[in-house]
């Protein structure tokens, strides 16, 4: 199914790959308690995979010098009202995405670093309302590479805005990941025909190692 969606867009000119710029950051998006928890409304056992590949990933760019960001998604009560609060049902159920709980802290696997920026944010997308686009102005950064979750959500709204913004984008096929494997699949393969390089993880660590940031 997915190869037929793939042929049908790369005949009407989509899928042209974009490839690694000169100087990447890699961004997390999201691998905190309330995504990667089943207990939570929107958590998931099967991130786990998602988030040994992400952190195999920050060994290698935090060992090249190369700039991290996290995120993770909180509110307050008065956050959630309106169209939104009402679309997203799932933001004041249980706490999960709660500002200032345990839900919405990063994995300690992860071991953030505290000249990593965490980028708490009110919606999907990792640039919409924060300053995300300027701290990678601020680093001369051309090339986003992306992991975290969800694919169908936060990751997929964070390629459009970084292609939207011309940036060089790349999302890790093994280090991204959704609570919904068909929505994965279909996701996926939309983000690689319309806003970023899906690549292999292998391919982004050669990219990395071969291009450190002194």
């Amino acid at each position: 199914m997915y190869e037929e969606v793939r042929e049908l867009y790369l005949g009407s000119g989509f899928g042209g790959r974009v490839g690694f710029g000169k100087r990447a950051a890699v961004v997390v998006i999201d691998m905190a308690k309330s995504w990667l928890d089943p207990s939570s409304p929107q958590g998931s056992a099967d991130l786990e995979p998602v988030l040994d590949h992400t952190i195999q990933l920050l060994q290698v760019a935090r060992m090249t010098g190369h700039p991290i960001f996290f995120t993770t998604m909180a509110f307050e009560k008065a956050d959630v009202q309106g169209p939104y609060g009402r679309k997203m049902l799932h933001l004041g159920a249980r706490g999960s995405l709660d500002a200032g709980s345990d839900m919405v802290a990063l994995d300690p696997r992860l071991e953030r670093r505290a000249e990593e920026p965490l980028i708490v944010k009110p919606r999907a997308s990792a640039f919409w309302g924060t300053p995300f686009d300027s701290y990678l102005v601020g680093r001369s950064i051309d090339t986003l590479i992306i992991t975290g979750c969800s694919t169908s959500g936060c990751v997929r709204a964070t390629a459009e805005s970084a292609h939207n913004l011309n940036l060089n984008v790349v999302v890790v096929r093994e280090a991204v990941g959704d609570r919904s494997p068909i929505a994965h699949n279909v996701n996926l393969t939309d983000i690689d025909l319309r806003y970023a390089d899906v690549v292999g993880i292998d391919e982004v660590s050669n990219y990395l190692e071969a291009n450190p940031i002194q």
